[in-house]
């Protein structure tokens, strides 16, 4: 990994050019791919439509076929009788030409042959001879229409056969075309995420984006959260979340911590955390105030020492920065106030010790102008409104020199799994396996399309609600939308100057996929399955 710093872009002029010479390679891949791709489709519909009409023809010389066989049957019936007819057929046809020499009328009048029986045995000889000449008639004819019957059969065989192998011919030529255009447009998209990705670093050089190695971090409260936790399986895929979830409003209390420990003072904490906003030493305070729960309670002796907010392990002047937020958040509120986390956590009992300490070292310190008072656990070493939380007053030194970090938060980089009870819905770590980050990335391509979007939900209804589409069925529907992430191979993130995840870069078997990190971390929190889930907008993706 490496860091790439962020380059003015006034000192470095042919930065433009080459991104423009850069995007107009990739403009000009992109028209070749999609003229490809465009010259592809109306082959895939012809092959489509050859293998139709391949199936109905096929269907059609099966029909035939079943007919010739039954057809044949008949024929070797008729062949069969005709057989034992052509054994006397040539007594028949000899018989024949002898009864129509014996039938001439005189050669009947001049036999011996009684003048009374004369016309009968004309006619009887007539009639014989008639008979003969039909059988002849009929069994030829029968040969006739059986040969007539049998070659024509023959004949749309192979008709049948030349039409068949002709089609097959050119869906096999097409169906090559189509490999070759195919193979040709992966190449092409292979030279664009080349391009892409060197265009990328350009442009990150210029915008202020950038990309770093997370280095060594504290360790998380949760060794399963850990980054170097083993899932058992492999690839394996995990956002960890720099900082927990919160609003990155205000003061950090590790990142006080982690100041205080470098030798800054109270005054010097609250002015990196709260820019714009003057301390106020002799602030005239409430005398008391309305905690919910527990009525009226005398302002600085009661309420102030029975906060819970910071350990009294953390340093003095971080014990007083927070003291003097918290005196300020209270007075904010306008008399009422909650007793939990939602506002300030609350307790009705004192906590003495460094706190105690720390709330009468700072009496009537309140904090005023500004846009907040508020504060929280660990932001990630970026505040909304301090900038990035480290020690060289930039991103230049994140994440090795982030005051939360050098104060060992064990929230500062950390894969969420359990919800706020501790919950984990049957998972027992945040890493994902193959198979579930391509569903995620699927549910992306889904959201998108705009696409059942009220399906795309956690797998897991018995932890939520509704009817999310199983991994299966969203693979399906991702396929209709340009083809589904069936595999990733690789998974990187660049972030941003303004101190979030700017992009989420993935090599899949569809190629390079990008997304920003906020449609990112929205897809994922809404898919993820369990309550795995990226708290703060600045993250990271690991591989293992």
């Amino acid at each position: 990994m490496f860091t790439l710093l962020a380059i003015p872009y006034w000192l470095n002029p042919t930065l433009a050019d080459e991104i423009e010479d850069l995007q107009k390679q990739i403009n000009e891949l992109n028209k070749a791919r999609e003229l490809s791709v465009n010259a592809t489709k109306p082959l895939e519909g012809q092959l489509e439509g050859l293998e139709r009409q391949l199936a109905q023809i096929q269907a059609t010389i099966n029909n035939l076929s079943a007919n010739i066989k039954n057809k044949q049957k008949e024929l070797d019936i008729r062949e069969d009788k005709i057989a034992l007819q052509q054994a006397l057929l040539e007594k028949r046809v000899r018989a024949y030409y002898i009864r129509s020499y014996l039938t001439d009328p005189l050669m009947v009048i001049l036999s011996s042959i009684q003048a009374g029986d004369l016309f009968r045995e004309l006619s009887y000889r007539l009639t014989i001879a008639r008979e003969d000449r039909q059988i002849i008639a009929s069994v030829t004819s029968e040969v006739v229409d059986l040969l007539t019957q049998k070659n024509k059969l023959e004949k749309d065989k192979k008709s049948l056969a030349v039409l068949q192998a002709d089609v097959d011919k050119n869906a096999d030529f097409l169906s090559g075309e189509i490999k070759k255009a195919k193979a040709y447009q992966t190449d092409l998209s292979g030279q664009i995420t080349a391009l892409t990705a060197k265009q990328q670093a350009i442009l990150a050089a210029k915008s202020g984006n950038f990309t770093t190695s997370v280095g060594d971090v504290p360790l998380a409260d949760d060794v399963n959260s850990r980054p170097d936790f083993n899932p058992g399986f492999s690839p394996a895929f995990a956002a960890f979340s720099f900082g927990g979830y919160t609003h990155r409003n205000g003061m950090s209390q590790y990142g006080a911590k982690g100041r205080a420990e470098a030798g800054q003072s109270a005054e010097t904490i609250l002015a990196a955390y709260y820019p714009g906003a003057t301390l106020n030493k002799g602030y005239s305070v409430p005398a008391t105030i309305n905690v919910t729960g527990y009525g009226s309670k005398a302002f600085e002796d009661e309420y102030m020492k029975r906060i819970y907010e910071m350990p009294n392990s953390f340093p003095k002047e971080a014990l007083k920065a927070q003291a003097v937020a918290a005196r300020t958040y209270a007075i904010r509120q306008g008399g009422s106030i909650c007793a939990t986390e939602s506002c300030q956590v609350y307790k009705n009992s004192n906590k003495g010790g460094a706190w105690e300490e720390a709330v009468n070292e700072t009496r009537g310190w309140v904090l005023e102008g500004g846009s907040n008072a508020q504060y929280s656990s660990t932001t990630g070493g970026y505040g909304n409104n301090s900038g990035w939380d480290t020690k060289c007053g930039s991103r230049n030194c994140w994440t090795g020199d982030a005051y939360e970090k050098l104060a060992g938060s064990p929230w500062f980089y950390k894969g969420w799994y359990r919800d706020r009870t501790g919950a984990n819905c049957g998972r027992s770590h945040p890493w994902l396996n193959n198979e579930e980050i391509s569903d995620i990335l699927n549910a992306w391509i889904i959201y998108q399309a705009n696409d059942s979007r009220d399906r795309i939900s956690p797998v897991d209804t018995s932890c939520w609600s509704g009817s999310p589409f199983s991994i299966s069925e969203m693979r399906n529907k991702a396929n209709e939308h340009g083809g589904a992430v069936t595999a990733v191979s690789s998974a990187s993130v660049v972030y941003s100057d303004s101190g979030v995840t700017a992009n989420v870069n993935f090599s899949t078997n569809r190629g390079s996929i990008t997304i920003s990190g906020a449609d990112f971390k929205y897809i994922f929190n809404l898919r993820a399955p369990g309550y795995i889930s990226i708290k703060s907008p600045l993250f990271n993706m690991e591989k293992k």
